[in-house]
């Protein structure tokens, strides 16, 4: 589970993310909807303590910036973050020991296989297309087998086929038990799958909904309602 309350983000003066609360529970797939410029990547960034921020933020019960906390939780930014010598093989080895996942070479091999890496894994990431850096990524993340995964972007670079395979593993981390929490703007292609949207605009959180609360009325529709089109 990811636990926000009271997030505030403060940019020389101005409110970038306005006293957010929000929750991502396990078993589920929560989605973060907002505008270019709402505060969706701030709050991202925040929770993977990757930015100084006011409120509290917890991760599988652990304060977000605990050890506990990055053990269990894998964090997918929107620009990948990767050693451009090092080969794919490389940076599997490379997470697998600093976590200790026992069966990393056996994980790994899966996803290999579902991203369609396997032939390039004594490449390094700087000869990698952008699609293959954005899987590699993704694999990195899921290679700790995560309570929590948390996504920003994730389709940026991806072709459909490798698209229908994200949702797919996001579909399998929910049943599984796993916290699915995605920041996006692609609404159409995430509509299928999630359980639970924060849309964020401005900063704020404008409104929780259910997926069974739309009933006949589409995301994209009710996302447009609230953010006036933007």
């Amino acid at each position: 589970m990811i636990e926000v309350n009271g997030l505030t983000k403060i940019y020389d003066g101005f409110r970038a993310v306005d006293n957010v609360d929000l929750v991502a529970k396990g078993g589920k797939v929560t989605i973060l909807l907002g505008p270019n410029g709402a505060g969706k990547s701030t709050t991202i960034k925040s929770i993977a303590n990757l930015l100084k921020f006011d409120g509290e933020i917890k991760i599988c019960g652990y304060p977000n910036d605990s050890i506990e906390a990055k053990r269990c939780f894998g964090y997918v930014p929107e620009t990948p973050i990767l050693y451009d010598l090092l080969t794919i093989d490389e940076h599997i080895d490379f997470i697998g020991n600093a976590y200790r996942v026992d069966n990393y070479h056996e994980i790994a091999n899966k996803y290999l296989e579902l991203f369609k890496l396997t032939g390039k894994r004594k490449s390094m990431a700087k000869e990698l297309s952008k699609g293959m850096t954005q899987k590699l990524s993704m694999l990195l993340a899921l290679l700790i087998q995560p309570q929590a995964l948390l996504v920003d972007e994730p389709m940026v670079g991806l072709d459909p086929a490798s698209i229908e395979d994200v949702l797919k593993i996001f579909t399998l981390l929910k049943e599984e038990g796993c916290a699915v929490f995605v920041s996006t703007h692609i609404i159409d292609i995430i509509k299928d799958i999630y359980d639970e949207a924060y849309i964020m605009n401005k900063g704020k959180i404008i409104k929780h909904v259910l997926r069974d609360e739309l009933e006949d009325e589409s995301l994209k529709q009710y996302f447009f309602e609230l953010t006036d089109g933007e």
